[in-house]
């Protein structure tokens, strides 16, 4: 057997664990077998390309293997669990350079290796279509993904930002773009000299797509980032299959198609859980910081007055009660408060009261980031329940405690036709017996409006750090 046989099979065998650690993904029992197979194919891809390209000496891919999974383990010791959504959307960043770089490569590549020493052109016009791909994308998603780092770290601001005239200078570079690709498709194989416009429209494309990328996403707000993140998941993946195309690496095809298909399917669930078209979080405007002047405190909206809690009196509602559904959102990152959740969680089972967890899709800063959240504390999965599951539950529930969710419990989604969340599905929260809102303050959520479930009647509101008060509402519980 061939060196170039063993390849293939070693490409297929990496398709195969790709294909089946995303499918395990789906599920958060098998969600850590999964990403542990597609860790495993995508080093197998790797191993096998190195060797095809004969590019390194076995010396030099047991270094690289060693710096790169130290480097992988300090982050995944070093990145906190409210860093992960920054950290996945640089992930994506540097997939996109990564891509670009490759593409860049390519033509120095085909510039060294061909045109004038033979007299043919230096490039056909499938590899330039496939190189202006890969430019185009990985660019666009390597700034894209950098400004939506900013906004979740706060470095820059979540609020939309726009000038006069964005939308028309958007469409210009986007059309300069299109030209500069359409020009490199033009100069390739036309003539000897294919390699001057080629490489002028490289040039083009990297400079149009660069500006692209910060234009798109800049003018999406904060309560759009999970959004965002899946999107620019999808196009890391999209420049992905585009450079393996560019390198005709049939892994990198197949690895690049499954992200960029998964990515946008997961885009378009975002988006059915926000009750909005991808067209209309792309046009941006929605959600941001909070404007600081509603920081203080509110105490009445609509007539309705807010009904403050301690520690000791939600201890004693949670212990008479017999089914407890816990409603976690972004404060529960930002407090670290997983782990006295599960501790929480863990003493009300001692009772004999049945808990449970309900997941809205777009609670946090990326998808599925409540559900990192609680695997890590090691909270039991079938205890685990997406919207569509629970929400017909909370009419039998005693008390729903919400960790530092907002808008998307917010009641205004099924009534105000005024509301910026209007028609966005919701946790049914309001229809349980008592509802316990655990908050450091009435400070609106990313849609930057109040929100009605605090003043409800059946609704107590417990403010405080929520890792301080689930500690406190615990050490409470175990003396009754």
């Amino acid at each position: 057997m061939s060196l170039t046989d063993l390849i293939d099979i070693a490409y297929l065998i990496a398709a195969i664990l790709f294909i089946t650690g995303l499918k395990k993904l789906q599920s958060p029992g098998t969600a850590r077998d999964g990403n542990r197979l597609a860790a495993v194919g995508m080093f197998v891809a790797v191993a096998a390309t190195l060797f095809q390209g004969e590019l390194l000496t076995p010396a030099e891919m047991i270094a690289g293997i060693v710096i790169g999974s130290g480097i992988g383990a300090i982050l995944a010791k070093r990145v906190q669990m409210t860093g992960m959504p920054e950290l996945v959307a640089a992930f994506n960043g540097f997939g996109g350079i990564a891509s670009f770089g490759v593409a860049g490569a390519e033509i120095a590549k085909i510039m060294t290796l061909a045109g004038a020493a033979t007299g043919e052109p230096a490039f056909d016009v499938t590899s330039a279509v496939t190189i202006a791909v890969s430019l185009l994308i990985g660019m666009i998603t390597f700034t894209g993904s950098f400004v939506a780092f900013g906004k979740l770290s706060g470095k820059i601001s979540g609020n939309p930002i726009s000038f006069p005239g964005m939308r028309l200078f958007t469409v210009l570079m986007f059309s300069g773009a299109i030209f500069g690709a359409g020009y490199m498709v033009w100069g390739a194989g036309g003539f000897p000299a294919a390699a001057d416009p080629v490489v002028q429209g490289a040039i083009l494309v990297g400079i149009t797509a660069f500006i692209l990328g910060i234009l798109l996403v800049i003018p999406i707000g904060g309560a759009d980032m999970p959004v965002v993140v899946a999107l620019l998941n999808s196009y890391s993946g999209l420049a992905a299959a585009a450079t393996g195309f560019v390198l005709n690496n049939t892994a990198l095809i197949v690895s690049g198609a499954l992200v960029g298909a998964s990515g946008l399917i997961l885009t378009n669930i975002m988006c059915v859980a926000m009750n909005r078209s991808l067209l209309n979080v792309l046009l941006g405007g929605f959600g941001g910081d909070s404007d600081d002047s509603e920081a203080g405190p509110v105490q009445s909206f609509e007539g309705k007055s807010v009904q403050s809690t301690s520690p000791d009196d939600t201890a004693i509602l949670l212990s008479y009660a017999q089914k407890v559904i816990i409603v976690p959102g972004y404060g529960m990152a930002v407090a670290q408060a997983q782990h006295a959740v599960r501790e929480l969680a863990d003493e009300l089972d001692k009772r004999g009261i049945e808990v449970k967890f309900a997941v809205h899709p777009v609670a946090g800063r990326m998808p599925g980031h409540m559900n990192v959240l609680l695997a890590e504390a090691n909270v039991s999965y079938d205890k685990l329940f997406e919207m569509d599951e629970i929400n017909g539950e909370f009419e039998s529930c005693d008390v729903a405690l919400v960790i530092g969710a907002n808008d998307v419990v917010n009641p205004a989604a099924r009534h105000d036709k005024t509301s910026p969340i209007y028609g966005m599905p919701i946790l049914n929260v309001d229809q349980a017996a008592t509802s316990i809102v655990l908050k450091r303050s009435m400070r609106p959520g990313y849609a930057g409006i109040q929100n009605e479930l605090f003043f409800n009647g059946n609704n107590r509101m417990l403010f405080g750090d929520a890792k301080e008060s689930i500690t406190a509402i615990v050490a409470e519980i175990k003396l009754l």
